[in-house]
């Protein structure tokens, strides 16, 4: 699915029209429809507002990825890195090694969480 589509999908889901969305950002409706009809693309500062509003990465919207959010990237990239790391892996060394992981992004996360309330 590539940009027109995702633009039109999310849209849809958020219950609005190509007017709505239009005086949403201060565009021309027609200007809406051409980038929703594939016409015409818009700059990448609109994409970025679009991906803002409706809450899904630039890459989502323009159809680079499935995954929603880059949140969802990175742990669909973690998890293939896990699974080919641990292919030569027992079951119990697979346990053991993403029980690790699971400590390891626990205490990252503490250490973030720590640096952000500074």
């Amino acid at each position: 699915m590539g940009f027109p589509e995702r633009l039109k999908a999310l849209r849809l889901e958020a219950k609005l029209t190509q007017k709505e969305i239009a005086e949403q950002f201060g565009i021309k409706q027609p200007n809406y429809q051409q980038w929703e009809s594939g016409k015409r693309k818009p700059g990448f500062d609109t994409i970025e507002k679009f991906s803002n509003f409706f809450g899904v990465s630039a890459d989502y919207l323009l159809g680079n990825t499935d995954n929603r959010t880059v949140e969802e990237d990175e742990l669909a990239e973690v998890s293939m890195l896990f699974r080919a790391t641990s292919l030569d892996m027992t079951d119990e060394e697979k346990a053991v090694f993403k029980q690790e992981l699971l400590d390891f992004m626990k205490e990252r996360q503490k250490l973030f969480d720590e640096d952000n309330r500074e």
